[in-house]
């Protein structure tokens, strides 16, 4: 701009010729022309050229782009994490990050992947703030790719986060979260703030006032923190904007592409681990790192209870004629006498449930309506009596489909049947089940597994094999060298003198 600037004054009040303007600055007179017509100069052309380090990993990058286009759209690539990938999965290929961005960012917009968000960057004093959120995301647990929703409390601070996820956002699973987050901050925060989710706020009232669950004051009391709640609707999110955008970089740095763990505590696991990695950062212009500034707030925190609080919520169902209790939407097993009332224990992944002071039976908690959670040994007691009921019972039903009841289980079951008639032999099977009570589940099925893999199939050799000390059947006794006993060898008896006792056998019989 400036040179055309020159050009033009050089032109109108200078030398006033376009080859004396080219020749004093050293342009071309195209150049000239060019100036003395616009003032503007015309945008510069960049050719099309090839990428010769680009070119190799543009199929990767495609393909990445293009499965994007059915994942989440929060568990999508970013141009960042598709460079790192490049980095571990291409080690002989060196692109720079801003080239793969430019071409990612083009690439995007063409395929309709552009998302930007904004957030307004605050500051805060050590220990002041911290702000909770849910957040949803998936993994493949188990083999089968599932739902799961992720707690999230951060500081605002530090910029420390702690996570962790649960199959529901249940209320008890919120309560949880805290006091696992407090222990991994090492101490609670002065205020906490969220948006109006059904585990604290029952209603939202005018302004800033909420009618909030007893629940979660009994807990804010115990814990001795503030709490303050968002605007309703989009616009509250920008009011902890430090959560939602940890949400966003936790789910794109950490669970793309999507984590394959074998279970929740092996998930919970991975995310307690990436969260540790991530206090390595400097998050923007700050001076110190994640890990530093959690250290340094540490000592403005508000100190960690003693004692916990009581997260299970009570309830006190009674036991109907299926040996059953309803707890919220779903049906639990139960061994106790029916018309009874138990008091059952709900935790987040848990319901507990308690008869006179004794814990009769936990199971793992069900989110779904009108379900039954059912445990075979409940059963058995009333099976003994009713044998022929233990085929299509639901109980054994979902035994099978928990894998507690292997293959070795059916193959002696039919076997007993076989020997002892249906009747028998189905009641000398559950006989065999109600040793697992003072034996234990799985002494009971490896006793089983050796008795079929022996073929030994009856009921006695399983009860020798739970009572044995090696847990093995006795063998036949080896054989023993009786050289030695020669010497005491004598002749074998003979019969010939007791002949003459035949002769006389006939006058014998007459004299009788």
């Amino acid at each position: 701009m400036e040179l055309f600037e020159q050009i033009r004054r050089e032109y109108e009040h200078g030398v006033g010729t376009i080859k004396g303007v080219a020749r004093k600055f050293g342009v071309h007179r195209r150049m000239v022309r060019e100036a003395i017509g616009d003032a503007v100069p015309e945008p510069r052309r960049i050719p099309e050229r090839d990428k010769p380090k680009l070119a190799p990993v543009i199929p990767f990058i495609e393909e990445i782009l293009v499965a994007d286009r059915k994942a989440p759209r929060k568990q999508r690539h970013t141009a960042h994490r598709i460079w790192c990938r490049l980095k571990a999965e291409h080690v002989g290929v060196d692109v720079s990050e801003p080239t793969v961005r430019r071409y990612v960012r083009l690439r995007k917009q063409e395929l309709g992947l552009g998302h930007a968000e904004v957030f307004v960057p605050q500051s805060y004093r050590w220990g002041q703030e911290g702000q909770v959120d849910w957040w949803e995301a998936w993994a493949e647990i188990d083999g089968e790719q599932q739902k799961v929703y992720v707690f999230c409390m951060r500081s605002m601070a530090s910029g420390g986060a702690f996570h962790r996820a649960y199959p529901h956002a249940s209320q008890q699973a919120f309560l949880e979260a805290h006091e696992l987050a407090f222990v991994y901050f090492g101490g609670v925060f002065h205020h906490l703030r969220y948006d109006n989710l059904g585990s604290a706020v029952k209603r939202i009232l005018r302004g800033s006032r909420r009618e909030e669950t007893e629940r979660f004051i009994a807990f804010r009391s115990h814990w001795g923190f503030e709490s303050e709640f968002c605007t309703p609707g989009s616009t509250g999110a920008h009011e902890k904007g430090g959560v939602e955008g940890e949400n966003g970089y936790f789910r794109r740095n950490h669970l793309v592409p999507l984590p394959k763990v074998g279970s929740w505590e092996e998930l919970n696991t991975f995310l307690l681990e990436e969260s540790k990695r991530d206090e390595q950062r400097i998050i923007g212009e700050r001076s110190h790192s994640v890990g530093a500034g959690m250290c340094l707030e540490r000592e403005h925190l508000l100190p960690v209870a003693e004692e916990g609080f009581q997260l299970a919520a009570v309830h006190f169902p009674t036991v109907n004629n299926q040996r059953c209790v309803r707890v919220l939407t779903n049906f639990y097993s139960v061994p106790a006498p029916v018309g009874s009332e138990v008091q059952a224990q709900v935790y987040a992944a848990k319901v507990e449930l308690w008869y006179e002071g004794k814990c009769l039976a936990v199971h793992e908690r069900c989110f779904g309506r009108q379900q039954k959670v059912l445990e075979l040994d409940h059963y058995l007691d009333a099976l003994s009596k009713k044998p022929g009921a233990l085929a299509g019972s639901t109980a054994l039903e979902q035994c099978r489909a928990q894998g507690r009841w292997p293959a070795s289980f059916d193959r002696l079951w039919e076997e007993l049947k076989k020997r002892r008639g249906k009747q028998d032999g189905t009641r000398a099977m559950i006989d065999l089940l109600l040793l697992a009570r003072t034996h234990g589940y799985e002494a009971l099925r490896e006793a089983i597994e050796k008795t079929v893999a022996i073929g030994c199939m009856d009921v006695s050799a399983v009860v020798l094999l739970l009572n044995g000390r090696r847990g093995e059947l006795p063998r036949a006794a080896e054989p023993v060298d009786i050289g030695g006993l020669s010497r005491y060898d004598r002749p074998q008896p003979m019969l010939t003198d007791y002949d003459q006792l035949l002769r006389k056998w006939p006058e014998t019989a007459v004299i009788q």
